[in-house]
């Protein structure tokens, strides 16, 4: 698709909506996320009406939005919400292109209703397990915004022998260069030999955090895999490199686990 605007489906339904940002009205039809959106912003990609849009402008439905000089069709039904559960495998990347030629996590995926694909948080390289997919940029938005709060729980393997006053110190804080991070809940999983499993929940986005708290009081990470996010967890019967779509009911409980988790 030239330009990089993906095809999407006007399933508008003729109402007009009231003046939103422009980020969140094309994050919610399905082009990318907010963050996207705003990169295209500031590079001046997008126009409103004819004019080059800047940062804080607002519009509506009615309005006629291009992206590149390209009409961009509004899909804002609901029912045009898409969801993937994907185990992701290890060697695989979350871009949509690698400059060193890796297998991307996007190459897999089936081909949307409307929209694109959005990732939902990234994992490293080295990381397998849950990821989610979704073409509604503002669900992506607000499932990755850390005022949401949403839990993240992973199953990791540590190097050594880590004992309680270690397990205490990662949920009750440890610094990091980027801030505080912790925990907010630790289980030891199994223990084997050099190695120990745990299983552990952290309601933080940061990059690469898991890896890094468990460093920061000397452990290094040789596995790490992520099993649920929010209420999705990984299904036990979905092998590594496969994608499954998420269920209606699952994936409205997906969406309200954003409103819920900002009011615990």
């Amino acid at each position: 698709m030239p330009n990089g605007l993906p095809a999407i489906a006007n399933d508008y339904d003729g109402a007009v909506t009231a003046p939103e940002r422009l980020q969140k009205l094309l994050a919610a039809a399905g082009l990318g996320s907010r963050r996207t959106v705003e990169d295209w912003i500031r590079a001046g990609r997008i126009a409103i009406n004819g004019v080059v849009a800047t940062l804080g402008a607002r519009a509506t439905s009615a309005d006629a939005i291009t992206l590149d000089g390209r009409p961009v069709p509004l899909a804002l039904r609901p029912a045009a919400r898409e969801v993937l559960i994907y185990h992701k495998p290890l060697g695989e990347v979350t871009t949509r292109h690698d400059p060193q030629g890796r297998p991307t996590v996007f190459e897999r995926l089936p081909e949307p209703r409307a929209g694109r694909w959005i990732v939902v948080g990234r994992l490293d390289v080295n990381t397998t397990g849950l990821l989610l997919f979704t073409t509604d940029g503002e669900l992506a938005h607000r499932l990755m915004h850390p005022s949401s709060e949403v839990a993240r729980e992973y199953l990791v393997r540590v190097r050594g022998e880590p004992d309680a006053a270690t397990l205490r110190r990662l949920t009750e804080g440890v610094r990091l260069e980027d801030g505080f991070g912790r925990f907010d809940a630790i289980e030891r999983h199994a223990e084997g030999g050099s190695h120990d499993w745990f299983r552990v929940v952290l309601r933080e986005g940061r990059n690469r955090e898991v890896r890094r708290l468990w460093l920061a009081v000397g452990c290094d990470v040789s596995r790490l895999m992520r099993l649920r996010y929010g209420p999705v967890s990984l299904p036990e019967d979905l092998r590594p490199g496969a994608v499954r779509h998420l269920a209606p009911d699952a994936v409205e409980a997906l969406v309200a686990a954003t409103a819920t988790e900002r009011q615990r």
